[in-house]
């Protein structure tokens, strides 16, 4: 295992030539997809919301159509979400993602086979409301880039999945201190889920202005 040093923008740029390079089919129905189901993961105070949408405008520039979709959109109502307090990591590691409604609104539709119709946005937890976000067509060829945190080990089906990685000292130095009660949580996760393992792709961001791929991860 090597880390190398790169900026951000060779990054994006890195990240935008091997996506668009992973092989789809030219139609539905195909033994293949036809699209790329990728997945941005890393706590908040990694970005990953920041880091998917800059892979966007890259992607379509090498002829691939994006549909972006948040995790955040897709959490459970608040009386799911915070019955058991609003300060839990378990609860947090557990149980705030609606893991069901990703797969049935955005996930499973981009199967083999699959209708290629997604739902961006299920539930807005801010307002605690149901998203009035309607259905998207991905074309053929299409990239879902979804960007949240804590989300694998939950048999979500990606194709594709960028893990950031932030040492713990590094978590817990760049995490807000009304959100360092989350910190177990990613504690947890890196023990269980084991991204590092998991992820295509690894890239340490202990300083953001200063990426690091993992290669042999």
């Amino acid at each position: 295992m090597r880390v190398r040093a790169v900026s951000p923008d060779r990054l994006v740029t890195e990240l935008a030539d091997t996506i668009a390079d992973l092989p789809t089919s030219t139609r539905p129905g195909a033994g293949t997809s036809a699209w790329t189901r990728v997945a941005v993961d890393g706590a908040p105070a990694a970005h990953p919301d920041r880091w998917a949408d800059a892979l966007t405008e890259p992607l379509r520039e090498r002829g691939r159509a994006v549909v972006r979709v948040r995790a955040e959109d897709y959490l459970r109502p608040a009386s799911l979400r915070l019955e058991r307090g609003r300060e839990d990591p378990d609860v947090l590691y557990e149980d705030w993602l609606d893991d069901a409604g990703l797969i049935r609104e955005v996930l499973e539709p981009l199967d083999p086979g699959g209708s290629g119709q997604v739902l961006p946005a299920l539930w807005n937890a801010e307002t605690d409301r149901a998203h009035r976000a309607g259905y998207v067509t991905v074309p053929p060829g299409g990239v879902l880039v979804l960007s949240g945190s804590l989300l694998l080990g939950r048999w979500l089906p990606f194709d594709f999945v960028v893990h950031l990685e932030l040492s713990p000292a590094a978590l817990a130095r760049q995490t807000p201190e009304e959100q360092r009660w989350t910190l177990p949580a990613y504690d947890r996760y890196a023990a269980e889920a084991e991204p590092v393992q998991a992820a295509q792709v690894v890239v340490r961001l202990d300083n953001p202005e200063r990426p690091a791929v993992v290669e042999g991860s």
